[in-house]
């Protein structure tokens, strides 16, 4: 073979190598429960970021590269979190991870990421905590774009004490990470209007009867329930009440929108309400298109999503990261920080139109103009007036 030719092949494999690796998909880890009681925040999150994808992947990916999902199903336990994270990042090798439904599971798998220097926005998980875990590091690989418990509990507290006036207030919480430090949120901003709770009660995960919790905030007086918990024992708290004829108020964190506390608590869900970044509302052009598709795609009973908070925040999640990637011009783990940190493209989501959502101090990227207050009516949750 003479020297031309030798170089024109060189030059062909050369091209075909290059190609290859400009073709490898960007791989991003999605974490949640897509089994169990936050099943329906899990899957409503993972089929909100499969539509993001999908839409990305359709005008042509991000840096010429197509997006590769890698799900995984953390059961909401903490311990299968922390090896998905270190399965993700070691055997799949992703460059962002979305997700995180729970609190104890963020808190106990993100450590790997942040060592890693790999991204990992939370979608769903509130705990006030999460974005704060690394904060006194010199980098923080954590971000959010749900509305954090101080968020939800400070609306909480002024709903009920502000708006409705009610001065003796009872928590049930129940006695998982993201229970009990909602619950302390709760406490707090309850402190700063300068009220005790007069009852304070813990249930379990699983628990059916809350007669005991019920009959404690009942006989001290309490004239609103404040909640923190997931759908299944929350729809057991509305039943409980029903069952003691004990008519107040039920006011909780967002969870109370889950479709599993909804179809679960029947008519006595009826006027339950809950802070909001999104509500399965066509209400704008770019709202509409989400919600006709996520119902074309996946279907669901009734053509209400399981969870819409989760869905819309799991999408938008996809886009944000996108759009830092888009930035960098890389798919590098701190590349992709600091143009989250300063981004200078406004993302229009469904949740909101995100303008310079994060710093490199502040990685959350909702507050209270974002959030509004939903109520349960009829099955559905509409816009609280």
């Amino acid at each position: 073979m003479n020297f031309k030719l030798k170089a024109i092949v060189a030059s062909v494999a050369l091209g075909i190598s290059m190609s290859a690796v400009a073709a490898d998909p960007i791989k991003i880890g999605v974490a949640g429960p897509f089994t169990g009681g936050s099943a329906p925040m899990g899957v409503s999150m993972r089929d909100g970021v499969k539509l993001a994808a999908a839409e990305i992947n359709a005008k042509g990916g991000v840096l010429g590269r197509q997006i590769q999902l890698i799900e995984r199903d953390d059961e909401a336990k903490p311990e299968r979190g922390v090896q998905i994270a270190q399965e993700l990042i070691n055997k799949e090798k992703v460059v962002a991870t979305v997700g995180y439904i729970n609190t104890g599971v963020a808190l106990a798998s993100q450590r790997f990421y942040q060592e890693a220097k790999i991204p990992v926005m939370n979608n769903v998980a509130t705990g006030s905590i999460i974005t704060q875990q690394f904060a006194k590091e010199p980098e923080n690989y954590i971000f959010r774009n749900s509305a954090n418990d101080q968020i939800q509990s400070a609306m909480i507290v002024e709903e009920a004490v502000a708006r409705r006036k009610f001065s003796k207030v009872a928590i049930l919480a129940d006695s998982t990470n993201y229970g009990q430090l909602g619950r302390e949120d709760l406490e707090k901003a309850l402190k700063a209007k300068g009220i005790t709770a007069v009852a304070v009660e813990k249930y379990n995960i699983k628990d059916v009867d809350m007669t005991a919790q019920l009959l404690k905030a009942k006989q001290a007086g309490a004239q609103v329930v404040l909640t923190y918990g997931i759908g299944p024992e929350l729809a057991q708290i509305a039943n409980g009440m029903e069952k003691l004829n004990w008519t107040v108020p039920l006011i909780g964190s967002w969870t109370l929108s889950m479709g599993n506390f909804i179809d679960n608590a029947g008519k006595n869900g009826d006027g339950t309400r809950m802070p909001q970044t999104f509500i399965q509302d066509a209400n704008t052009p770019k709202r509409k298109t989400f919600i006709d598709s996520y119902v074309k795609a996946y279907k669901p009973a009734g053509d209400r999503m399981p969870s819409p908070v989760s869905a819309a925040q799991g999408y938008d999640s996809i886009y944000l990261l996108a759009a830092a990637m888009k930035q960098a011009g890389s798919t590098d783990g701190p590349k992709v920080k600091a143009a989250l940190e300063n981004l200078s493209e406004k993302i229009e989501g469904v949740v909101t139109t995100y303008n310079k959502p994060y710093s490199k101090d502040d990685h959350e990227a909702i507050g209270l103009d974002n959030t509004v207050f939903g109520e349960v009516k009829g099955g559905r949750v509409i816009l609280a007036k």
